[in-house]
């Protein structure tokens, strides 16, 4: 089968690419280094002459509201009409766990707008809802930033690492379109603000983490549950632990 894997090159797009290949499909990495550009089109038609599927794995450079909402409306467009031309039976979409109970943050109304496009656009689709990956943390304990103090939401997360997210959408994308949801995370639930406080002790961050139930998440005020599946979702197998064990921040744990 031939895939195209728009975002190929990113965190999860090149690990998806590599695992498809690896099973002995045809998998096209296509973004603006190939020669992809999912907001004028070139080279969309080439890249999905003879697909059969789409994995759509692109995120907006800016999470500014106006231009996170352009990007994915505009992005949606034109590969969906792309995938029209070349006659694509599966359209398979990464979005976010919560994306319909955060309206009042600018990038969830940007991703549900992407998805009414899906689901408007006649091509059989599977959205796929992931929680948090481990790798945001950074970002997400920099969006928190106070001077000495970081705050954030004590809202629960159930974080997930980018390799479990690719080995998913790998085997959802070789599967018959769900055309609707599906929902996936990690193996733990805990407070994000625990999580971050937890993973700055190990970085050798001295600040400390404020929890607060008030605090915003990308412009937005979480419920207790807002983040984490409301149904039973399919479960990634890296906890914290092993997930720190096999990234960049493994120089900070202790030598055995």
């Amino acid at each position: 089968m031939k895939f195209v894997v728009i975002g190929g090159t990113g965190l999860i797009g090149s690990k998806v690419v590599a695992r498809l290949r690896d099973q002995g499909h045809e998998a096209v990495a296509a973004a603006p280094s190939t020669g992809v550009d999912i907001l004028t089109g070139a080279g969309l038609d080439a890249a999905m002459a003879g697909a059969e599927v789409v994995v759509d794995l692109a995120n907006s450079p800016s999470f500014e509201d106006v231009a996170v909402m352009e990007f994915f409306q505009t992005a949606g467009r034109q590969v969906l009409a792309a995938e029209a031309r070349a006659g694509v039976t599966h359209h398979l979409a990464l979005s976010v766990v919560g994306t319909e109970k955060l309206g009042a943050s600018g990038y969830f109304r940007a991703k549900s707008a992407q998805e009414a496009l899906i689901r408007a656009s006649g091509i059989p689709y599977t959205i796929v809802h992931s929680t948090q990956f481990f790798e945001f943390l950074p970002g997400i304990i920099q969006s928190g930033s106070e001077g000495e103090t970081v705050r954030l939401p004590t809202a629960l997360v159930q974080p997930i690492a980018s390799e479990d997210v690719a080995a998913a959408v790998a085997r959802l994308a070789l599967q018959p379109p769900a055309n609707g949801i599906v929902e996936i995370a990690g193996p733990v639930r805990e407070p994000l603000a625990d999580l971050a406080q937890r993973f700055m002790n190990i970085v050798q961050d001295p600040r400390e983490v404020v929890g607060d139930a008030h605090a915003r998440y990308f412009g937005a005020e979480l419920q207790h549950d807002t983040l984490v599946p409301a149904q039973a979702a399919w479960q990634g197998e890296l906890n914290f632990e092993r997930w720190l064990e096999q990234s960049q921040y493994a120089r900070y744990l202790p030598r055995a």
